[in-house]
């Protein structure tokens, strides 16, 4: 896959908080009418597209539903040893940013808290993250295979 495209309804914050998650941007550019980036980070590329006049995304987690694309899922088992610490890191890393910057960040949002999943012969840690504009997204650890 090239890249998965998110539109977002400012993109300044959207680039701090994919910075937060250890995206860079490796690409500015616009689409014709607005701001984009491509960020590259945990093995992916990402394009932020700035919306004029946003309308709220639908709530693709809570809503049973919802139909469409759901969430981008980021593997972190080559990443990270305990998937419960790296998001307790990671919601220290936006609690800073919140204080030093409030305009820019907010407090991380925490959709599903660390949990055990077993898919197929396989066990999983699993948690859920909204990013900016309410979008989820999953990170997810091979805990053991089947």
């Amino acid at each position: 896959m090239h890249h998965v495209s998110i539109r977002t309804a400012n993109i300044h914050r959207a680039i701090a908080f994919y910075e937060q998650l250890g995206f860079q941007v490796c690409e500015r550019f616009t689409t014709g009418y607005t701001l984009a980036c491509w960020m590259e980070g945990l093995n992916g590329r990402i394009e932020l597209i700035q919306i004029p006049e946003p309308k709220p995304a639908p709530d693709a987690f809570g809503d049973e539903h919802y139909v469409g694309y759901y969430h981008l899922s980021f593997d972190l088992s080559d990443e990270t040893p305990h998937l419960p610490q790296w998001l307790d890191h990671l919601k220290e890393q936006f609690e800073k940013a919140t204080q030093d910057q409030p305009d820019l960040y907010q407090p991380l949002k925490i959709l599903l808290e660390p949990t055990q999943q077993m898919i197929g012969n396989s066990v999983y840690e699993v948690t859920f993250i909204a990013d900016t504009d309410g979008l989820p997204l999953e990170f997810i650890r091979l805990l053991k295979a089947g």
